[in-house]
């Protein structure tokens, strides 16, 4: 019997990483990208070597892991696919989020409300959060961001190369950092699985999430379905469901001396004889006084009153 092959941390991690089309760049590339590329593919698109971008995973957590107070680290993306995962992160490791556009003068302008000075900066892109990495540089607070092959690495002191465009390449770079931190602060222990799924870290767009839902609700059936009545009979009473009920309602009460036939319009009591009984007569509807029908004219063709 074959023995099986345990894989490592890495080989896991790294595994996860080709799943998530985390080793897929651009077809440009800036020099200084450019050791971190293993091959280009014939179509013109770079092919990042994974083995480094776990090496730089680990050495961004250790950077991580040697600030205090978690709160001094801000964690910031305005990629829309990595807001989710920058918030889960936060969640995790205790870092302070700002998801969205960045209001400049957050780490320059002391008047504002929203002025912080941050020990270390994270950071999704360095093209799209290009304000935040100007601003830290005039702070001189060092940076980490996950850099695709064409991403510009000025003001970037930790460059993690990996696809900062796609919302599973995102959502699992983070989920990577999140878990090396703990893993390093003695959180998770080394070796053991985590139990966050890292599917809560992916970007999920409102209305497919509001689609799924609506899939997932019961749906009422409609009126009158054949599914629902399948045992009754059109003209029929439905004798099975509604039997007690309708024998309830339509119950003929019990008279003393008076016994009911088959045919439940005669009745035959002691003493009493039908020929004798008084004739009742039953009144007409009233015409209107000085009305005569004229002749020749069917009266149910005469509209009524009122009527134009």
């Amino acid at each position: 019997m074959a023995a099986t092959k345990v894989l490592s941390q890495r080989e896991q991690d790294i595994q996860m990483m080709l799943a998530a089309d985390v080793h897929l760049g651009t077809k440009n590339c800036d020099f200084q990208m450019e050791r971190y590329v293993y091959k280009r593919r014939t179509d013109g698109i770079f092919i990042i070597n994974l083995g480094k971008t776990w090496e730089k995973l680990q050495l961004a957590a250790r950077v991580i892991v040697a600030i205090e107070n978690p709160q001094d680290i801000i964690v910031q993306s305005a990629r829309p696919y990595g807001q989710r995962a920058v918030l889960k992160f936060a969640q995790y490791t205790g870092a302070h989020p700002i998801a969205g556009r960045h209001t400049p003068g957050t780490f320059t302008n002391q008047l504002q409300t929203s002025f912080s000075e941050p020990r270390l900066l994270i950071l999704t892109d360095p093209r799209t959060d290009h304000q935040p990495i100007k601003e830290s540089a005039l702070g001189n607070i060092p940076t980490i961001a996950f850099c695709d092959t064409d991403s510009p690495m000025r003001y970037v002191d930790i460059g993690i190369p990996a696809n900062n465009k796609g919302k599973l390449s995102i959502g699992c770079l983070y989920w990577l950092l999140a878990r090396m931190v703990l893993q390093m602060r003695g959180t998770i222990a080394h070796g053991r699985k985590w139990e966050v799924m890292v599917d809560l870290f992916f970007y999920r767009d409102a209305e497919e999430a509001k689609e799924q839902e609506e899939g997932e609700a019961p749906v009422a059936p409609e009126f009158g379905a054949v599914a629902e009545y399948t045992g009754m009979v059109t003209d029929q009473w439905p004798t099975q469901q509604w039997a007690p009920e309708i024998a309830a309602a339509t119950a003929v009460p019990s008279v003393p001396g008076v016994e009911w036939t088959a045919n439940q319009g005669d009745v035959v009591a002691d003493g009493w004889d039908s020929a004798a009984a008084p004739a009742v007569e039953i009144p007409s509807a009233a015409a209107p006084a000085g009305w005569e029908p004229a002749p020749n004219v069917d009266p149910a063709q005469i509209p009524p009153t009122g009527w134009e």
